[in-house]
């Protein structure tokens, strides 16, 4: 495919000689490239350690400051910043320079004089090599999300929120406060998927989704347990605050049905919710059961409504004609 059309890719380069230099860049631009030019090496370091540091980088071995090979290696030092393709430009033929430069991190080298279509061939295989590296980097994002996330709502899995519940304990151990759990339970799901087909039910799902990340705060978790069931946690939030969370979720689907192919779907939902504080630490499992607890005693009271655990392990109703103590 020819280079015109493509998103244009920027790239450094660092030569002290100005007729080389323009030379390069002339030849870089015409070819589509974005440049970006150092006159030394100093300068192409801090290029390089920059946010939206140039992917490909075209150094000169012998530069003022710092020489190609040293820029190199002081790249290759910094970990966690993206992946630099660099090419040495050199006048050096002997085996043991060459060598030296690819030790320093260098992924390939060209001696001066260079032909112009022999750069450009090479900074191509450069190219080549830093879209597979991207490609290889989402599959692997992907991965880590399909491992951590629910396929169908997007949001945590059973295993990744009971580890968000472990971290928010710890946490709590740690540095003391509070952190509340609600889990939430559609009422009478299995009808729904009976009435309306297991299509609507999906439908249903991501929807209860939504609407529960809307009632929560940005840096609350939310996650799918298992089937119609959610849990979320709530870092800060004591029982009451937790409770009038749960309240504000139950209330947003009491109010308004969910729309689906096959029509409107009236929904309510029961919630349990459970709350650590204090110098009293449970494990993540007791605090997830005692959550579990209030959401059958609310499902036993009527269903459409949140039920608070306490110490005791009793719970504190909360109906559609209630409101949460404040």
């Amino acid at each position: 495919m020819d280079d015109e059309g493509k998103i244009r890719k920027k790239i450094l380069i660092a030569e002290d000689d100005p007729v080389s230099r323009h030379m390069l860049m002339a030849f870089l631009v015409k070819w589509d490239y974005e440049v970006v030019a150092a006159a030394d090496g100093i300068e192409a370091l801090r290029i390089l350690e920059s946010e939206g540091a140039p992917p490909l980088a075209v150094l000169d071995w012998m530069m003022p400051g710092l020489e190609g090979p040293q820029v190199c290696q002081r790249v290759r030092e910094q970990s966690g910043r993206p992946y630099v393709y660099v090419l040495l430009l050199t006048a050096r033929s002997q085996k043991g320079d060459l060598l030296r430069g690819l030790e320093s991190g260098a992924d390939d080298y060209l001696t001066k004089p260079f032909d112009a279509q022999e750069l450009r061939a090479r900074l191509r295989v450069g190219q080549r090599i830093l879209d597979l590296q991207d490609s290889l980097i989402a599959a692997r994002e992907e991965l880590r999300f399909s491992a951590t996330h629910d396929a169908l709502t997007g949001i945590s899995n059973r295993a990744s929120i009971f580890e968000a519940v472990s971290r928010e304990q710890s946490r709590q151990a740690r540095e003391g406060g509070s952190f509340g759990v609600i889990f939430a339970d559609i009422d009478h799901f299995k009808m729904i998927n009976d009435r309306h087909g297991h299509h609507s039910g999906d439908v249903v799902l991501r929807e209860v989704t939504q609407r529960m990340m809307g009632c929560s705060r940005p840096y609350d978790t939310l996650g799918r347990y298992g089937g119609e069931e959610f849990l979320i946690v709530l870092p800060g939030s004591d029982g009451l605050g937790a409770l009038t969370v749960a309240e504000r979720i139950r209330e947003s689907f009491a109010k308004r049905p969910v729309h689906t192919s096959a029509g409107p779907v009236p929904l309510t939902l029961s919630l349990g919710v459970a709350a650590e504080g204090g110098e009293a630490v449970t494990d993540a499992a007791a605090l997830l059961q005692a959550a579990d607890s209030a959401l059958k005693r609310a499902q036993q009271n009527g269903r459409n409504r949140a039920a608070l655990a306490d110490e005791s392990g009793m719970a504190i109703d909360v109906g559609p004609s209630e409101e949460p103590e404040k």
